[in-house]
């Protein structure tokens, strides 16, 4: 029996990895380490999305390359020399092979390195899991995704779209609930083409989650507007339930046409636009997070402008900033680049845009006074959601996983801030 410390970064699924890599660990006979310096074994769930999130996995990787190491998640997969330039002891754990988990830690423990980044045909529902958050039950409803983008390294990480059964994540999310959980998130590297390959979809997941009887809250992750056109109508329609947020995640990435065409995105700025406007004439507040590269290879300056005029316009509630980088293996990598001093200024114009709008969007809660779901500890308190999953702060000393009335009476750029009345 030893020692084993996990530690996750990225998104969701990513967490979600690193929560049945915990529990495959613990059903295996290992304990969990509470940190690197107490373990006999150490596993760090990579991320690789951007360049400066594959270079923080970098760094981290030397720090803890002392003991025995497991790498799992993305990086070793879409880009396995930059690890191996790093240590060649490691070894190695694919988001498709977690099958092999208890296999690679004890190889790892023997002394012996074990490569695992095949694709396993194990699905990621019903693994056992030790949550990070007691109350939040993250539920990956597929692997991969249909699309081609050419700036994006998720595809050759996690593959083609293979999507979970809708009845095993009805169960998964039965168990979550019976274990305690007061908020189950959905999923995976793109919700969008949900259930394509299994010849279903996202809207009727939805409406079979928000079926289960017990008391709790859904939040739908991201996907991709290409997707909207096909089930755009009916997953509103599924958003009618009150166990679902009003939150959408739908990453336009550029306000250009031409520049979504250069990054294979499949959507235009049209669909981005029409699905906004379906979901606030359907309901009088909604959420609408989304994501912005800039600095594409191919942007120009004209079509940087569309992208500050499409936020201008639609004032999206969050929006994910990010100064394009060329990673390893995509299309987009091979062309000729911006000038680094030009992505930062227009990251900068983006940045302070975002930061403008999302303070007044925030400013008109104050005085709104209804439920919040309080679902996460904090360095500044205990935050919570309302019903569209906008983030709530009180001073209060509650306990996580209660819901109580709270009176909005200000805001800050990045949540609303109230005061319990009952």
């Amino acid at each position: 029996m030893a020692k084993i410390f996990v530690e996750a970064y990225g998104c969701s699924a990513s967490f979600a990895d690193s929560e049945m890599i915990s529990g495959l660990i613990v059903n295996g006979g290992h304990t969990l380490a509470k940190n690197s310096s107490e373990s006999d074994l150490n596993i760090v769930v990579t991320c690789s999305v951007k360049d400066s999130t594959a270079n923080k996995m970098m760094h981290r990787i030397k720090s803890l390359k002392s003991k025995p190491l497991v790498v799992a998640g993305c990086l070793p997969k879409a880009e396995l020399d930059s690890v191996e330039k790093i240590t060649k002891k490691a070894s190695l754990l694919g988001p498709n092979s977690l099958g092999k988990t208890l296999q690679v830690i004890n190889s790892t423990l023997r002394g012996t390195r074990f490569v695992a980044l095949e694709d396993s045909d194990l699905s990621k529902v019903g693994l056992p899991k030790v949550r990070l958050n007691e109350v939040v039950g993250i539920v990956e409803i597929a692997s991969g995704c249909l699309s081609e983008c050419t700036f994006c390294q998720t595809k050759l990480a996690k593959g083609d779209l293979k999507s979970y059964r809708i009845g095993d994540i009805v169960r998964q999310v039965e168990t979550e609930i019976s274990e305690g959980c007061k908020e189950i998130w959905l999923t995976s590297t793109d919700n969008g083409c949900y259930g394509f390959d299994i010849k279903t979809d996202l809207p009727t997941l939805v409406k079979a989650v928000s079926e289960i009887p017990q008391d709790f809250m859904i939040r739908v992750g991201m996907m991709n507007p290409m997707y909207m056109p096909k089930i755009k109508n009916e997953l509103i329609q599924s958003f009618e339930s009150d166990k679902v947020y009003k939150f959408l995640h739908i990453p336009v990435q550029s306000g250009s046409d031409k520049v979504l065409k250069d990054m294979k995105r499949g959507h235009t700025v049209k669909i981005f636009r029409e699905v906004i406007k379906k979901a606030k004439e359907q309901f009088t507040d909604f959420t609408i997070s989304t994501d912005v590269i800039v600095g594409f290879p191919s942007e120009t300056r004209e079509d940087f402008e569309k992208t500050f005029e499409l936020l201008d316009e639609t004032r999206p509630d969050i929006v994910n900033l990010s100064r394009y980088s060329a990673r390893p293996g995509t299309e987009a990598a091979e062309w000729d680049q911006i000038d680094a001093a030009e992505v930062k200024r227009r990251s900068k114009i983006i940045f302070n845009q975002i930061n403008k709008i999302s303070l007044e969007n925030n400013q008109k809660w104050i005085g709104w006074k209804g439920k919040v779901l309080f679902d996460e500890k904090t360095e500044k308190g205990i935050k919570g959601r309302n019903f569209a999953y906008k983030s709530v702060f009180v001073k209060d000393e509650i306990k996580i996983g209660q819901t109580h009335i709270v009176k909005i009476t200000s805001a800050t750029t990045h949540s609303i801030i109230g005061e319990i009345t009952s």
